[in-house]
C-alpha cells in the first residue's frame, strides 16, 4: 500500500505546481500543429511532474504482515565460558538454600523451573528457548560472548514477538555493541527483560595475564622474561614465581603482590642447551583463592650457540679500549674486529686488528654491533661518507652502535654527520673534554635500569643493585646536557645534578630497525678490582647480544629476518622485516623477497614484501595473526630458491572468554531502557512473570520500502525525462 507523509506545505506546493503545469500542457497541445503527437509527449510531461510531486510529498510502500502464529516468548541463555565462573547466588525462587553456584548452573536452574509455565497457560503464548556464544570446538580460546548478533538474529526470523527474555552476566566481548540490537527491538516494539546473572566484583584471584619470552637466547646467557600478574584478593599476597623447563630444572623469584592491582616484573632464566625449550610461569594458588586454571603459562623459547661480530673504532688505545678488548676477544660467542687510529703510529695492527674502514656494503653488513671510541670525522679517521654508511647499517639490517665518547672530545664532529640523530643525549659544546674529578664517583641505576639486562650484574634482581653501589666508580664523565625524547635512561651520575636533574650517562634509543647505547664513562675497566672478569666481561658480553639480538631472531644464508611483536596475541598485525643478499654477501639490489606463510591450521598464502628506498637490500611486509599456534614462515630471495630461510612465529594464545570477571549488569540495563523493557533481578522472577503478562498483543509485522530515496524511483524517473526530452527533439524535426 502507498503511503504518502507531506507537510501542509509541500502538500500545496505540489497541488499548485500540479496545476500549473497542466495549465500549461492544455494551452501548448491546443496549440500545437501535431495534436497527437504533442499530446503523448504533455501526458509525458504531466506524468514525469506527478512523480517528481508524489516524491515530493515522501511516498512509502508499506506492507503489513499479520501473524499466522501465537505470541512468541523468547528466551535466550549465555552459554559462554565466562558463565563457568562460580558467583551467582541462588534465589528463593529456584531453591530453598541460598546457596553460590556457577553462573550456568543459576541459569539451567532457572529454565528447569515452573516459572515459565503461567506465560504459557490457556495456551496465551509459545515459550521457546535458545543458548547463544557456545565456545567453538575447534578454536575454543578464541570464542567469545556476541549480545548483539543473537537478538537481531531472532527479529530476523520471528514476526510474532511478545519479548525477549535475556539471561547473560552482560559480558560481550565480540561483535557489534549490544544497544544496536535493542534499538532495533524498540523499532518493532519488542521489549527486553535481562536477568543479570553473576555477581559485580571480580572472585579472589591470581592471575597470569601474560609471560613475554624472547624468540631464543645465547646458550650460557641469561635472559630476562617479563610477565604481569593481576591480584583481586582484597589483602597484599606474598607469593612465589616459579620458571620450570619440561627436564624440571627450575628458577624462583619471591614477589609481593599489592591487592587488587596489576603487578608487572621480570625473572632471568639460564639458557643451558641449543634446541627449542618448553618453559612454564606459575605461582602457587593463595589461601581464599578461587580460580587456579590461570596461575600458570606455556612458552617456548630456542637456545643457540649464536657468533657476534663486533667492531671496536678508536683513536687511542686508552685503557678502556683495551680491557674492552681483552673482554670482547676472550669472548667464544664473540667474532672481534678492531680499527685503531693511533695519533703517533698510524693504524693499529695486530691479531684482531683491521687495517681500514670497511667500504664495501657487503663488507660493512657483517657486523651485528659497532663501538665507536673518542673518534670523530678528523684526518686520519672517519669520513662523512662512512658516517653515513653506519647510520644506514643500523636503520636498514638492525645493527646496533655503541657511543664511547673520551677525553679528546672527537665525538662532537660526529654531530655533523648522519650520526647525529643516532646520539640518544645532548652534549654541551662548551665542554668539549668533558668533566674530570679528583675522586671517584658511582654509576646509579635508574628504575628502568634496576630490571633491564643490559645491567643485570648479578644472577637476579634482588642483588643487582647492591652490586652497582659497591663497583668502583669514575674519575672522568662525558659533558652531558640531558636525553633526547624517546630514550631510555639506565644510569645516572650518583653525585651530580644538571640543570634538568640527575646527569644521564647510561642510556639507550632505538634507530630505526637497530639499537643504540651511550656510555658516558671511561671507567667500566675499573669495575675488574677485586674480582677480576667477572661484572667487566658480563657487562659488556650482554652489551653486544643485546644489540644483535633482534638482527640474529633468523637468519640464513641469503635472507635474515626480523619481526614485530615476537610474540604476537590473535588479532594483531605482524611486521617482517627482511634483509636480503646477492650470492657474493652484497645487499639484494635487483629482485624481491617471498614468504610463504603456514598458520597453525594448515592455511598457505604467501607476501610479497616491499623494498625501501636505500641500498641496504632492506624489505618490510605485514600479515594479520588471527590464531595462536606456530606459524611457519619459509623466506625466499630471488635467485636463491634453492637456500630458503625456514623459521617459526609462535602466536601466543589469548582467551577472549575469562572466568572470574565481575559481571556487567550495566550493560543489561542499558538494553533494557533503549528497548524499553526493565531489567528484573534474580530475587524478582515474580515479577517478571507479571511484566510479560501485562504486555499488548504483538503488532503485526510492517515493512516499508521509502520509495522517495529507493534507487529504482530514481531510474524511473530519469527514464522518463529522457523520453520526454528525446520526443520533444522528434516532434520540432518533422
Amino acid at each position: 500500500m502507498l503511503h504518502l507523509t507531506p507537510t501542509p506545505v509541500t502538500l500545496w506546493i505540489g497541488i499548485i505546481a500540479l496545476l500549473l503545469i497542466g495549465a500549461l500542457s492544455f494551452l501548448t497541445w491546443r496549440r500545437s500543429p501535431h495534436p497527437r503527437r504533442t499530446a503523448v509527449l504533455e501526458i509525458l510531461r504531466m506524468i514525469a511532474a506527478i512523480v517528481v510531486v508524489i516524491l515530493l510529498w515522501q511516498p512509502e510502500w508499506r506492507t503489513i504482515i499479520n501473524p499466522d502464529t501465537k505470541p512468541r516468548i523468547a528466551i535466550l541463555w549465555d552459554d559462554s565460558k565466562s558463565m563457568t565462573t562460580i558467583d551467582a547466588q541462588l534465589p528463593p525462587a529456584l531453591s530453598e538454600k541460598s546457596e553460590i553456584v556457577s553462573r550456568a548452573e543459576w541459569v539451567k536452574k532457572a529454565l528447569a523451573s515452573d516459572l515459565w509455565k503461567p506465560l504459557e497457560a490457556g495456551g496465551a503464548n509459545e515459550v521457546t528457548s535458545q543458548p547463544f556464544a557456545t565456545p567453538s570446538a575447534e578454536n575454543p580460546a578464541l570464542s567469545g560472548s556476541d549480545l548483539e548478533a543473537p537478538l537481531s538474529e531472532i527479529l530476523e526470523k520471528q514476526n510474532n514477538l511478545r519479548a525477549i527474555v535475556l539471561l547473560s552476566d552482560g559480558d560481550s566481548n565480540i561483535g557489534k555493541p549490544p544497544v544496536a540490537a535493542a534499538q532495533k527491538m524498540r523499532l518493532r516494539g519488542v521489549p527486553l527483560f535481562p536477568i543479570p546473572v553473576g555477581a559485580q566484583t571480580r572472585l579472589p584471584d591470581l592471575d597470569i595475564l601474560s609471560a613475554s619470552a624472547p624468540s631464543y637466547g645465547i646458550v650460557g646467557e641469561n635472559v630476562q622474561i617479563p610477565f604481569t600478574i593481576r591480584s583481586s584478593l582484597d589483602r597484599q599476597a606474598r607469593t612465589i614465581v616459579r620458571l620450570r623447563d619440561q627436564n624440571g630444572r627450575e628458577h624462583t623469584k619471591d614477589i609481593i603482590l599489592p591487592p587488587n592491582s596489576e603487578t608487572y616484573d621480570s625473572i632471568l632464566w639460564r639458557i643451558e642447551k641449543e634446541g627449542t625449550s618448553t618453559l612454564e610461569l606459575s605461582i602457587p594458588v593463595a589461601d581464599g583463592e578461587l580460580i587456579a586454571t590461570n596461575n600458570s603459562r606455556k612458552f617456548t623459547i630456542a637456545g643457540r650457540p649464536e657468533k657476534i661480530r663486533v667492531l671496536v673504532i678508536e683513536s687511542q688505545p686508552r685503557w678502556e679500549f683495551r680491557f674492552l678488548r681483552n673482554a670482547l676477544s676472550r669472548d667464544p660467542g664473540v667474532e672481534l674486529s678492531c680499527l685503531l687510529f693511533h695519533p703517533a703510529l698510524g693504524i693499529g695492527g695486530g691479531k684482531d686488528y683491521i687495517k681500514a674502514f670497511p667500504e664495501k656494503l657487503e663488507e660493512l653488513a657483517k657486523y651485528d654491533v659497532i663501538f665507536i671510541g673518542d673518534v670523530g670525522v678528523n684526518q686520519d679517521q672517519l669520513t662523512k661518507n662512512q658516517c653515513t654508511l653506519i647510520r644506514g647499517l643500523v636503520e636498514n639490517q638492525a645493527s646496533g652502535v655503541i657511543f664511547m665518547p673520551g677525553s679528546l672530545g672527537n665525538q662532537f664532529s660526529l654531530l655533523d654527520t648522519d650520526l647525529s640523530d643516532l646520539m640518544p643525549v645532548v652534549l654541551d659544546d662548551a665542554h668539549r673534554n668533558g668533566f674530570g674529578e679528583a675522586l671517584s664517583s658511582p654509576l646509579t641505576l635508574t628504575t628502568e635500569g634496576r630490571s633491564s639486562l643490559l645491567t643485570m650484574l648479578g644472577s637476579n634482581e634482588q642483588e643487582n643493585p647492591e652490586i652497582w653501589r659497591r663497583l668502583p666508580g669514575f674519575y672522568w664523565h662525558a659533558p652531558v646536557i640531558k636525553a633526547k625524547g624517546g630514550t631510555e635512561v639506565l644510569a645516572v651520575h650518583g653525585n651530580r645534578r644538571g640543570k634538568f636533574g640527575p646527569i644521564p650517562l647510561l642510556v639507550t634509543k632505538p634507530a630505526g630497525n637497530g639499537k643504540v647505547l651511550f656510555m658516558g664513562i671511561d671507567s667500566a675497566w675499573r669495575w675488574r678490582r677485586g674480582v677480576e672478569d667477572l661484572y667487566h666481561y658480563r657487562f659488556w658480553g650482554q652489551v653486544a647480544r643485546w644489540m644483535s639480538y633482534q638482527r640474529n631472531m633468523a637468519a640464513g644464508q641469503r635472507v635474515r629476518l626480523f619481526f614485530t611483536p615476537e610474540h604476537p596475541e590473535p588479532g594483531s598485525t605482524v611486521t617482517i622485516n627482511a634483509n636480503a643478499f646477492d650470492p657474493n654477501g652484497a645487499p639484494l639490489e635487483k629482485g624481491g623477497v617471498a614468504i610463504d606463510l603456514t598458520a597453525p591450521d594448515g592455511r598457505t598464502q604467501r607476501i610479497e614484501l616491499r623494498k625501501n628506498e636505500s641500498a641496504w637490500g632492506a624489505f618490510s611486509g605485514r600479515f594479520k595473526v588471527d590464531l595462536p599456534g606456530a606459524w611457519k614462515i619459509r623466506a625466499t630471495a630471488s635467485g636463491a630458491e634453492d637456500k630458503p630461510l625456514v623459521t617459526t612465529l609462535i602466536a601466543q594464545g589469548v582467551e577472549i572468554e575469562k572466568t572470574g570477571q565481575p559481571s556487567h549488569p550495566e550493560v543489561l540495563d542499558e538494553m533494557a531502557r533503549v528497548s524499553r523493557g526493565r531489567t528484573i533481578q534474580p530475587a524478582q522472577l515474580a515479577d517478571l512473570v507479571r511484566e510479560i503478562t501485562a504486555l499488548p498483543e504483538p503488532r503485526p509485522l510492517e515493512t516499508r520500502i521509502p520509495l522517495w530515496s529507493h534507487w529504482a524511483t530514481l531510474a524511473a524517473l530519469i527514464t522518463l525525462l529522457g523520453l520526454f526530452w528525446t520526443g520533444r527533439k522528434l516532434n520540432g524535426m518533422f
